[in-house]
Parts: C-alpha cells; structure tokens; sequence
C-alpha cells in the first residue's frame, strides 16, 4: 500500500464523517420542503404507507449518496494541490 493512502486514511474517515453529518441536515430540510412531517418515516412506522416510506428512503439514499461523493471528491482535489499526489 502507498504510503500516500496510508496517510488519507485519517483525512478519508474525517470527512466520512463530516458528509454523514452534512447529508442528514440536508434530508431533513428536503424532508420538510417536501411536505410531509418533520421526521421521516421508518420503515416499521405502522402509521405510514409504503410510497412514503420508500420515497423517504430512497430519497435519503440519494442525498447521502450524492454528498459522500462530493466531499470525497473536494479532499482528494485538496490533497492533491497540497502534496502534489492523487491519494488512493
């Protein structure tokens, strides 16, 4: 393993984080414009249909999805104007 992954790894977990964080405030607010309650639905919640199930968790996955991508994407460009390597 190349010890510029090695030293991502931190940086990597840190902003793994960080778009955890950042994806379920922005769920929330999709959540809220969409209409519906404050909070989503589970997927056990006995007083929910199934489109609005689904539609949360697919929703939900999406913007988790999206925002993972951009943060890992925006650290691998910032790493690599600071040390000049791509890492991974």
């Amino acid at each position: 393993m190349k010890a510029s992954k090695i030293a991502y790894k931190p940086v990597g977990l840190t902003l793994g984080a960080v778009s955890g964080m950042l994806a379920g405030g922005l769920f929330k607010q999709a959540w809220k414009v969409l209409g519906h309650d404050e909070d989503a639905p589970d997927s056990t919640d006995e007083d929910r249909g199934w489109s609005e199930v689904l539609l949360a968790a697919t929703l939900q996955g999406a913007i988790f999805a999206g925002v993972k991508a951009a943060v890992d994407r925006a650290g691998a460009v910032a790493t690599r104007r600071l040390t000049g390597a791509w890492p991974g």
